[in-house]
């Protein structure tokens, strides 16, 4: 689950903002389909980097591809993998209030079927892009996002790891013996109460019995969409930024992806 997110919080997150004085990024908003349905996702390049690159999906939350997946693409772009902000709604479809997300969101949580199938088409997208190594690959994911990735890597999809940022743990098809071949990482709001304890024992339970490669991070005192700035302002209990675990997460994630790569 994620957060309306739009206040002003691109002023707030300057740490992340900085990159590297000498980054060229190309900034591309793409068109690819599941089927009939058209979606538009956002790539992001550097040009100082030549060949194929390792790339990186990046699964919106509950309202849909906005500025906080292209800022965080353009930062995975900035570390040197290609990156490619995924669209799992469809083109145009950008729900605005709380209930819009929630009903949204739903029709995927009740059909993860059509949701893998709809993130599978990402990775086929992904594949047909000159700028990447088509072995290389990974998803990383936040709220709805991250609960998406994870459905991926239950689904054996070809990737080389997943990231879950405040992502929701629970699915209703749980992986298999064998089935899982990315390494799953998930960073994890100890204090989050949409993702109590209880959760993380059932995900970390499931993830020993399919055999999986796995490592759950939980930050002290962290709530649901702790990387968001300013989402306590929707004021919805249990919501809220933490800085230090944003900043600590974040670099949890480029270890994590310096280790797959």
């Amino acid at each position: 689950m994620g957060w309306i997110k739009r206040w002003g919080w691109l002023f707030g997150l300057g740490w992340a903002l900085t990159g590297s004085a000498s980054a060229e990024l190309v900034k591309e908003t793409v068109e690819y389909r599941d089927g009939s349905a058209v979606l538009e996702g956002y790539l992001v390049t550097d040009s100082r980097w030549e060949g194929p690159r390792p790339v990186v999906l990046i699964v919106h939350d509950w309202n849909g591809l906005d500025d906080y997946e292209r800022m965080r693409a353009e930062m995975i772009a900035d570390a040197g993998y290609v990156a490619l902000a995924v669209d799992v709604y469809g083109k145009g479809v950008r729900p605005s209030t709380v209930a819009d997300c929630a009903r949204e969101a739903g029709k995927w949580y009740a059909d993860r079927t059509a949701w893998r199938k709809r993130l599978g088409a990402a990775m086929t997208y992904a594949k047909t892009r000159k700028e990447v190594q088509k072995d290389a690959i990974a998803a990383i994911g936040y709220c709805f996002g991250g609960a998406a990735v994870l459905e991926m890597a239950r689904a054996g999809m070809d990737l080389k790891g997943v990231a879950s940022f405040h992502g929701g743990l629970k699915t209703t098809m749980p992986a298999v013996k064998g089935a899982v071949k990315a390494s799953v990482l998930v960073l994890h709001g100890e204090a989050d109460p949409m993702v109590p304890p209880a959760e993380v024992k059932a995900f970390e339970a499931e993830m020993k019995s399919a055999g999986a490669s796995y490592r759950v991070v939980s930050y002290a005192g962290a709530v649901h969409s702790f990387t968001v700035p300013n989402s306590e302002k929707a004021g919805v209990p249990g919501v809220a930024y933490q800085k230090e675990a944003d900043e600590q997460s974040w670099d949890e994630l480029l270890k994590f992806l310096k280790g797959l790569f």
